[in-house]
């Protein structure tokens, strides 16, 4: 029996990809900025999310959607600083639209300046699923070691920003940031690179108004002060 080979030239993620560009406009009409914020496993994402929080408070309404395979405590350590939705995947790897969607409903499906999702830590499975994001931003600890970019590419390119997390312990470890930097923009050539410290609260400033701008860039709509009905969610 002689086999034959059916070519099927069609991306069997075209339908995820529609679903995604429409979440992207949707929201993007009303004004949202959609974050999605990945990293390994402890590189930072919630305790800058809480600074972040803090930083905007009574200024730009925000809201995060916190990715982890079990557990809610991300979730719980957020929620005193801004609305927050724990999303469990119960083993798989990373986030998918659908799931995010209906956290957003779980949500109240609030109108906020910008949505924040914490994805899984994992710096492999996440690079390749859109979540209807505008910015996606890659956070690399220094803990993590300078070679990350280099081991993981497909995360870097398909990011917008690179935020170099808990810069207050470069004295304690041999990160390289100028390393990290080079080795990130022979990828990705557009990053836009930032270090910071969430324990000492140094570039959380900066990084806001590179979120601020982007915003008005991507979105096209003026930041909204935070009315009482936001700040009470």
């Amino acid at each position: 029996m002689v086999g034959r080979t059916i070519v099927v030239r069609r991306d069997v993620q075209a339908e995820q990809k529609r679903e995604a560009d429409a979440e992207r406009e949707l929201l993007g009409s009303r004004g949202t900025l959609v974050v999605n914020m990945v990293s390994s496993p402890g590189a930072g994402k919630t305790s800058l999310l809480a600074e972040i929080a803090q930083h905007w408070q009574g200024r730009h309404s925000m809201a995060v959607l916190v990715g982890d395979i079990e557990t809610d405590r991300d979730a719980q350590r957020l929620a005193p600083f801004v609305p927050v939705t724990q999303l469990t995947t119960g083993g798989a790897c990373h986030l998918e639209l659908p799931l995010v969607y209906r956290g957003r409903m779980a949500l109240g499906d609030p109108q906020v300046d910008f949505l924040f999702i914490e994805n899984i830590g994992n710096l492999v499975c996440p690079a390749s699923h859109d979540l209807g994001e505008h910015l996606r931003v890659v956070l690399l600890s220094v803990t993590d070691g300078d070679d990350k970019p280099a081991k993981y590419p497909k995360m870097f390119r398909t990011s917008h920003a690179l935020i170099i997390s808990k810069c207050d312990l470069l004295n304690y470890v041999p990160f390289r940031t100028e390393e990290a930097i080079r080795d990130a923009k022979s990828i990705q050539p557009k990053l836009s690179c930032f270090e910071i410290s969430s324990l000492r609260r140094f570039g959380i400033s900066e990084l806001c108004r590179y979120f601020e701008n982007e915003r008005l860039r991507r979105v096209g709509s003026p930041i909204r002060e935070k009315s009482n009905e936001s700040a009470a969610l």
